[in-house]
């Protein structure tokens, strides 16, 4: 969601928050603010707009000073304005930068009003600066009357608050978002992820949920939730700055598309060995907790969703045990019965998730038999909170729409169900034949990605559309609800996704020449019947784009587009090829709209709010 950059140090700190805020604008972009102590006095520059608004604005109206905070945004409470905008700022001895929604702010802000308040905007940000004020009028200390504030918050939140009253330093607080400090020589810093502050340390620390930090030049002191002095773990980040560059190509989704390749390779490096998966890989504790599992539940929310539902089909195909899988925001809100024996799976591309990491917290509550997290971010909370961990070793991901994180996911997804197969007795030359298959992926996708000229042709097919179908059978179903979805959200065409069998209970109703109806087609059991499930789109006009096996008899003809991949693929592989062009299609339909793809409206990468 909303991110988060602050800086205290000799130097003046605005290109660091603005160079922060750069690199944590996937987070959000709907407004971007900062302020600076200038001769202890707060001065703050908001803009509407992304982050180059506020450097505009800056140009004009400059500011400087030796700490600060930023903040660039993604709307929760309240529209889009300036007056929303962070930072917030109260009485002048108070500013304020915080990611999250707290729950109760509507009884705050009642009582404020009554209190004397006037409020300047519609955010439940600005309460929280009005509370650290009030409490700053009984008690001077600003970090008490932080830590007064934030026990009368429900809801989530990181938040940074800079005041004049204490020149020198910064208050941290976080409890259900991220919220992380790099450490410098003579400087410290806060910020959102670590990839804001890259470019000046690879040294980190991070708060645990219920910490309040204080920052200082020279000290990082860091109590928790019942004000016990603490020391949290320090850790060098392994990511370069470069990696969250955008090098020759014109959009980081088109980046990201043509990194899977490598991304592939390193999350299957060195985890397999003699033709199987390496128990060892998910933890230490693995091998006797795999001879257990007799249910798998998988809880993830969007694109992770989409890989968990692949990965069913997996799981029950070579492990024979039953699998469910569940949307994290669905799965928390309900009594949900446990199976004996059962390990509850999430996949987080962000390990912030909010949904996902609250359905993991109550999950320890229900008696399941382990927690294990799929997971991009070595740092992030659901990776420390979890028993077992498989790190996709994705990359830095920015554009909003996911796409290497999601192939990684899946290889890491058939990692798991490979090595728990071989626990429910899949004999060895099974394992060695469909690790085998995994180990080729790279190799494979490279062709794929050999597709692009033909697709982006493909492309202007969709240019003047408003609607598309897309249809799959079997594990190729969660392929098409997973380039529905990337239409959707980068190219703004309204996408439904339906199994191939079910057309004639509903969608066919909706099938002209004015909808595109896109489908997969590997060469497996089920081709047959989508070719018949096809047939019914043909003969009410609709217009078919197929992504069809070399030996799937496909031809363009009158009304079908068919693109050949450019070699047999495998049932197991499938789901993670066939997503591949998917993608290429929804960037170039995107590139053909003019819209926004990698910061597509209304949306932001890392959902950390309910």
């Amino acid at each position: 969601m909303c991110g988060i950059v602050g800086a205290v140090a000799e130097r003046n700190v605005v290109p660091i928050l603005l160079e922060g805020l750069r690199r944590l604008e996937y987070r959000g972009y709907d407004s971007a603010g900062l302020a600076v102590l200038e001769n202890d006095v707060v001065k703050r520059r908001r803009r509407l707009g992304k982050v180059a608004e506020l450097e505009n604005e800056l140009e004009k109206t400059p500011a400087a000073g030796p700490i600060g905070i930023a903040h660039t945004r993604w709307a929760t409470h309240g529209a889009p304005t300036k007056a929303n905008a962070h930072p917030h700022i109260s009485g002048d001895t108070v500013a304020i930068v915080h990611n999250g929604i707290i729950e109760n702010h509507a009884i705050l802000k009642a009582r404020l009003i009554e209190a004397g308040y006037e409020f300047t905007s519609d955010t439940d940000t600005e309460v929280i600066a009005h509370l650290i004020h009030q409490h700053l009028q009984t008690d001077p200390d600003l970090e008490s009357s932080v830590r007064k504030t934030v026990a009368e918050l429900e809801g989530a939140y990181a938040l940074v608050v800079m005041s004049p009253l204490k020149p020198d330093t910064l208050i941290l607080a976080r409890e259900g978002c991220p919220v992380v400090v790099g450490l410098g020589l003579g400087e410290n810093f806060v910020a959102s992820d670590v990839a804001a502050l890259l470019p000046i340390t690879r040294t980190f620390m991070f708060l645990e949920e219920g910490d309040i930090a204080v920052v200082t030049r020279h000290s990082v002191r860091v109590t928790d939730s019942e004000n016990k002095l603490v020391q949290r773990k320090v850790s060098e980040s392994k990511l370069s700055a470069d990696a969250v560059e955008r090098g020759e190509f014109r959009h980081y989704m088109l980046k990201e598309i043509y990194e899977q390749p490598r991304a592939l390779g390193d999350t299957l490096s060195e985890r397999i060995a003699d033709g199987k998966v390496l128990d060892g890989i998910f933890g230490p504790k693995a091998s006797d907790i795999l001879d257990k599992i007799e249910h798998v539940q998988i809880v993830a929310c969007g694109t992770s969703y989409h890989a968990g539902l692949i990965a069913r089909y997996w799981i029950e195909e070579y492990c024979k045990l039953p699998c469910s899988v569940e949307i994290a925001s669905e799965y928390r809100y309900r009594n949900a019965v446990v199976p004996p024996n059962s390990v509850f799976m999430t996949v987080s591309q962000s390990g912030e998730t909010a949904d996902t990491l609250a359905a993991v917290r109550s999950a320890k509550a229900k008696g399941y038999l382990a927690t294990m997290a799929i997971c991009n971010v070595p740092e992030s909370s659901l990776v420390r909170e979890s028993d077992l961990v498989l790190m996709t070793r994705a990359g830095p991901e920015i554009g909003v729409a996911s796409t290497k994180a999601f192939t990684t996911q899946l290889v890491a997804f058939a990692l798991f169900a490979l090595a728990l197969a071989r626990h429910r007795g899949m004999s060895a030359d099974e394992q060695r034949h469909l690790t085998n298959q995994l180990v080729a992926l790279p190799s494979m996708l490279e062709r794929v990605l050999s597709l692009d000229a033909q697709i982006e042709k493909m492309a202007g097919h969709f240019a003047d559309k408003h609607h598309a179908l897309f249809l799959g059978r079997g594990a190729q179903n969660p392929v098409a609800m997973e380039g529905a979805l990337k239409l959707k959200e980068i190219s703004y065409i309204h996408a439904e996704a339906y199994p191939a069998g079910e057309l004639k209970h509903g969608p066919l109703a909706l099938v002209d020449e004015d909808m595109p109806v896109v489908t997969v087609a590997p060469n497996d059991d089920l081709l047959e019947k989508l070719k018949s499930n096809l047939q019914e789109v043909r003969a009410r006009g609709g217009k078919l784009f197929v992504f069809a096996d070399p030996n799937a008899d496909f031809e363009d003809g009158d009304g079908i587009y068919a693109l050949k991949m450019p070699m047999h693929i495998e049932e197991f592989q499938a789901p993670i090829l066939y997503t591949v062009p998917l993608q290429l299609l929804s960037y170039h339909v995107a590139i053909l709209k003019g819209t926004d793809v990698d910061q597509p409206r209304n949306l932001a990468k890392s959902v950390t709010v309910e």
